[in-house]
């Protein structure tokens, strides 16, 4: 028999599988944050419930093994959040994860992910509670951090579930074989086929988007069977802990234990990650942060499947254009956005040092950086807009990285300035630091630099530049890639080139569309085809690494 809440979400489901095969535009979960979608009360009240979870303890009721209180949280915009969370004993941790795993496995496919489609569902429900958690952990403007942080991050939840029904029900869960071994007699087997879960998975949260980078693995192990350990960043664990705390009641309400999925908060002085990515109870790793750190797990946590994304040097080359105000105006929106601290900014904007075509006149390397320069300048010169769309800095040491690299030799073509933000005086915001240099300095710009730090760099021709593009993607990695060019030629040559190096292409991009952005259902995020990483959001090897099919016959 079915399960109810498969059954109760089915629809969903179908659509979202359907979109992925389609890779056409679709969305489960409204991005735009209306009373009239939402419920008329539903921003107060999740102002309320936010405000609600300050200055307090964050109980997780009936997780085993606290042993203490940890949380370090502070607002990019001001204040300390006060908020802490129960310190686990990993080894009664681990053991209460592993338990449960048992009958979560045994629940069936059906009874899985309609139990993981009902958490979603009632995620996007507490989706203005969780916009402010993620603003005030990461950052991110309110708007950016309502739609990133939930109705996107759920969109790519389901995703990740609908890819894991797919394979997961690609193979019957039973068989009759029947073979002929002689003129009347036959060989019968009855086979059964069972999925097979790995393990306990870890999902290790990053600071900038706790639920957009952390949703997938989460529910690509749950839908699969794992049970899974979600360890935060210390910087940003109120939305996972949030997160948790939903599930957790779907699962107790469902019959199921709730210990199918809990919360390891850590400290940034004392960091429990190594320590509990080496477990061998551990089996399944997802990971989004930094490369040193991201290599570390792929070499040593070798008794897991290690899913990474990690840093990158996004690149833009621009070889020609009709209109340099629309270009520049969309280039300037993507290096404002949340002041870089996206893995899919552009950092390196190639330019040929004679200059570009725009619109059959001839505009040199200066007047085109000039222009890009005069966009970012009009961008921020709104206040409101600019400090809804640079956010605040999530970490201190980017604000140190500015500075540093404003030292470090390029031309300064627009120094990074403190701003402020007229609804919180205390918020960390920095405007885009934009250097120029040459194609020779290389121990410049080819590294990441994560925040609002961007070069533009002087190069010999277009196909220097697509090649520098090319080469920092496959040395340094990249996620994302620009080009502008009118000549068909010249964009058959950077698709090719930067496809290659495993960076996804977009080509004279204008108006509201930009770079940084990735859509679930039919854009691909980081393609493990460079050292962005190793894994896809989302794809079917994203999902199917996850559990095992194993067989059992009987002969009839």
């Amino acid at each position: 028999m079915s399960h109810p809440l498969f059954e109760q979400h089915r629809k969903t489901l179908d659509a979202a599988r359907n979109a992925i095969r389609e890779r056409t535009y679709w969305s489960a979960y409204p991005e735009i944050p209306s009373g009239r979608i939402y419920g008329e009360s539903a921003k107060d009240d999740g102002l309320t419930a936010f405000q609600g979870r300050l200055n307090k303890p964050f109980n997780i009721e009936g997780q085993p093994g606290e042993v203490g209180r940890v949380g370090e949280e502070s607002s990019p915009f001001g204040p300390a959040l006060g908020v802490t969370y129960p310190k686990a004993d990993l080894d009664t941790l681990l053991r209460a994860s592993q338990s449960a795993q048992t009958s979560w496995r045994d629940a069936g496919v059906e009874a899985r992910v309609g139990i993981c489609l009902e958490i979603l569902h009632r995620l996007n429900k507490r989706t203005f509670e969780l916009a402010n958690a993620v603003m005030h952990t990461t950052g991110q403007g309110f708007m950016m951090a309502f739609q990133a942080g939930g109705p996107h991050a759920q969109d790519r939840g389901l995703e990740a579930v609908a890819y894991a029904y797919d394979e997961m029900t690609r193979t019957p869960e039973k068989a009759t074989w029947k073979k002929q071994v002689g003129k009347e007699e036959f060989i019968t087997l009855e086979k059964r086929y069972r999925i097979m879960p790995r393990g306990v998975a870890l999902e290790i949260g990053c600071s900038t988007f706790p639920t957009w980078n952390g949703y997938p693995g989460i529910f690509a192990s749950l839908a699969t069977g794992n049970s899974v350990v979600v360890k935060p960043h210390p910087g940003a664990i109120l939305p996972l802990a949030i997160t948790v705390e939903i599930a957790r009641d779907v699962l107790k309400a469902a019959g199921m234990d709730p210990n199918v999925i809990t919360l390891l908060a850590d400290s940034l002085a004392a960091p429990v990650t190594k320590d509990v990515a080496i477990r061998p109870e551990v089996k399944v790793i997802d990971y989004t942060g930094g490369s040193e750190f991201g290599t570390w797990l792929e070499k040593n946590a070798t008794q897991a499947v290690v899913f990474t994304e990690k840093a990158g040097v996004n690149a833009i080359v621009l070889d020609s254009c009709d209109d340099l105000k629309a270009m520049t105006g969309n280039l300037a929106f993507s290096l404002c956005l949340y002041s870089g601290q996206m893995c899919t900014t552009p950092q390196n904007i190639f330019i040929p040092k004679d200059g570009i075509d725009v619109g059959g006149e001839r505009k040199s390397f200066d007047d085109v950086a000039g222009a890009i320069v005069k966009a970012v300048d009009w961008f921020l010169s709104e206040p409101r807009r600019a400090a809804e769309v640079l956010g605040a800095i999530q970490n201190d040491r980017t604000v140190m990285r500015i500075g540093e690299s404003a030292k470090e030799g390029a031309d300064v073509l627009r120094e990074s300035a403190k701003m402020q933000n007229e609804a919180f005086p205390d918020a960390r915001v920095h405007s885009p630091l934009i250097m120029k240099t040459d194609a020779g300095r290389k121990e410049l710009f080819m590294r990441e630099m994560f925040g609002p730090i961007s070069y533009i760099i002087a190069t010999d021709n277009t196909g220097q530049s697509i090649r520098l593009a090319a080469e920092g993607a496959k040395s340094c990695g990249a996620i994302t890639a620009g080009v502008y060019s009118n000549d068909d030629a010249v964009l058959d040559r950077a698709v090719d080139a930067l496809g290659e190096a495993g960076a996804a292409v977009s080509c004279n991009l204008t108006g509201q569309i930009f770079v940084n952005q990735a859509a679930a259902f039919s854009d691909f995020h980081v393609s493990g085809a460079n050292p962005a990483g190793n894994a896809t959001l989302c794809d079917s090897a994203f999902v199917s690494n996850r559990f095992r099919i194993v067989q059992s016959r009987v002969s009839v």
